[in-house]
């Protein structure tokens, strides 16, 4: 019998991406990351250092862990009006729970923020990851004062499992099942442009994403 993927959460999110706990990664407020994917410009060193590893290849992570104070940049190029792309960070220490940090659609930032769509203000150090589901488009229907994009989620969940609440998730139940049965979007390609990481999903979605912390 093939073993589902979301269904083992990627086995505990890689066990808790990589095992290893955040302190163990870290080597800021310095900001050591690898070279040549950092630089230094308006008081902050930015850095690209983020992989995709290929027994999970559908989740983008930091090379180091996040901690206090960075800055995170996720910039969707190009999302399908059925993809959301969503930030995690872990709940609990085997990462069986996550948090939902924020999340995009089409239309941009879906959750609520504070200042810019695409900047997150790290408030504490923690094991966070990035990763791209697909989930109905709905055109029209019984609700048509809803629209077609869900913008409203459950706050903390199963690691790489997204699920719609509110009045849009209450008229597509059934639909919403069947979606979250399936994967999340598999990475195709990965590269690095200087200081930026940027990866493409199957389907032709681009992300480009960097961290940025104040230079000391």
């Amino acid at each position: 019998m093939k073993r589902s993927l979301t269904g083992y959460m990627a086995i505990a999110l890689y066990a808790s991406l990589l095992s290893l706990p955040a302190s163990a990664q870290v080597n800021l407020p310095a900001v050591s990351v690898t070279a040549p994917y950092t630089s230094q410009h308006g008081g902050y060193v930015i850095s690209g250092d983020f992989k995709v590893d290929p027994r999970m290849p559908f989740v983008v992570f930091p090379a180091q862990a996040l901690v206090q104070d960075d800055i995170l940049s996720v910039q969707p190029i190009r999302l399908a009006e059925d993809e959301y792309l969503v930030l995690q960070e872990c709940a609990t220490a085997d990462c069986s729970r996550a948090s939902i940090v924020r999340v995009w659609n089409a239309g941009g930032a879906a959750t609520w923020v504070q200042g810019s769509d695409n900047r997150i203000w790290i408030r504490h150090e923690n094991k966070y990851f990035i990763w791209l589901k697909r989930l109905p488009y709905l055109s029209g229907g019984d609700c048509d004062q809803c629209g077609a994009r869900f913008n409203d989620f459950e706050r903390i969940s199963p690691p790489l499992t997204l699920i719609p609440e509110g009045v849009l998730a209450a008229y597509h139940r059934s639909e919403l099942a069947a979606a979250e049965k399936a994967d999340p979007i598999r990475v195709q390609s990965q590269t690095h442009e200087g200081s930026t990481f940027v990866v493409t999903y199957v389907g032709g979605s681009t992300v480009r994403i960097k961290r940025m912390h104040a230079a000391r």
